[in-house]
């Protein structure tokens, strides 16, 4: 990873910013509006993204970063405070005891903006705080009638931690031998995968977390996982509809905040891209179709099978141009390529600025309403 001085004189980021009245603005705006009770609407986030952000402030809504250790580095607390970045994702690594992560929300939050700070908590052994619910698997959780609860239990000890995304639940219904993520999954029946979508996404609306319901369209039928190799899953349309959808339809019913569109392949729907580079899959048939009108955020863009297909500049391009609006980044050294991809596109053509636009609108309406329903 580039140094934090290095990465801040590449991008630009001046060592002692001071606050624009922009900044300013857009600071004291979201800042009125309380964590999971706000009421902006799309059309002020819509207003808010094209009057109070720069170009390249649009840009970085749309990138969530990763950084190591248990401190915020100086390069982060940068990016945020010039809205250079939409927030940061969380792992292990970040996390050593309670006092500890709340003192770095804490900081992330200081920075101003609001940002994003994500962690997968889905239960069992998948969770980024291990001292926090819910203890149970998914699988143990439905088995129990106790999802609504522990994902409300759950929300509860993050919000307290200065959390405000949680990566899951897992929407997707193990159908075939060997499924990559049954172990993380509610159940093969997708009557009870959906109604323990439903009852998670509520759960984690009450104790004031927005949720990701993941991975559309869905891995039930992925042997690998797609962090370690490119996936194909050769199913119907039919087949995708009756098994794969139903939990994300329970979870958009629901009112979920975002959806996590993973990076296999379907012919069926899109023979020639992956889902997280897919228009007919992004907007056709989670936009259209289903009527999601929250944040789209990809699955980690180095995973093997989205680094498959070209480098992660390139990848982030082909997301966003796909109708992604958030692009999580989890690699060493990622934030800055991508960024300058995205900036240059954005300033070559009006077309690609407005599709920035539109996402980083829905990023700060995320931001101003938190755990409630997009609108």
């Amino acid at each position: 990873m580039p140094s934090q001085l290095g990465l801040a004189e590449q991008l630009g980021v001046p060592v002692r910013p001071r606050m624009s009245r922009v900044s300013v603005l857009l600071a004291a705006t979201l800042a009125a509006v309380g964590l999971g009770i706000g009421g902006a609407s799309a059309r002020d986030a819509r207003i808010s993204a094209r009057t109070e952000l720069t170009p390249s402030q649009q840009v970085g809504q749309l990138l969530l970063l990763r950084f190591r250790g248990t401190a915020v580095p100086a390069y982060v607390r940068r990016l945020l405070r010039e809205r250079r970045a939409a927030g940061v994702v969380l792992f292990r690594d970040n996390v050593r005891s309670p006092r500890q992560l709340r003192d770095l929300t804490t900081i992330l939050r200081l920075t101003g903006g609001r940002p994003v700070v994500a962690i997968d908590q889905e239960g069992g052994a998948v969770r980024t705080i291990p001292w926090a619910p819910p203890a149970a698997s998914a699988s143990k959780q439905a088995a129990t009638g106790t999802v609504r609860t522990s994902a409300q239990h759950a929300a509860q000890a993050l919000r307290a931690a200065g959390i405000t995304v949680t990566l899951a639940p897992v929407a997707d219904v193990p159908s075939v031998s060997n499924a990559a993520l049954a172990s993380r999954s509610f159940s093969s029946v997708p009557e009870v995968a959906s109604n323990a979508l439903r009852s998670a996404v509520r759960g984690w609306r009450v104790g004031g977390i927005a949720s990701t319901a993941k991975h559309f369209p869905g891995l039930g039928g992925a042997t690998r996982n797609t962090d370690d190799a490119s996936v194909t899953i050769s199913r119907s349309r039919s087949q995708l509809e009756a098994t794969d959808l139903p939990p994300f339809r329970a979870a958009i019913g629901a009112g979920v905040p975002l959806v996590m569109v993973g990076h296999a392949r379907f012919p069926a729907l899109d023979p020639n891209r992956i889902a997280s580079q897919s228009p007919a899959i992004i907007d056709d048939l989670l936009r259209k179709r289903l009527g999601f009108r929250g944040v789209v955020v990809t699955d980690s863009m180095e995973a093997e099978a989205s680094l498959g297909t070209g480098d992660i500049a390139t990848a982030g391009e082909r997301a966003v141009r796909a109708g992604a609006d958030l692009l999580l980044l989890t690699g060493e050294g990622s934030y800055a390529p991508v960024y300058r991809r995205l900036l240059e596109a954005a300033r070559r053509s009006p077309a690609f600025r407005a599709r920035v636009r539109e996402s980083a609108a829905r990023v700060l309406a995320l931001k101003a309403r938190g755990a409630q329903p997009p609108r």
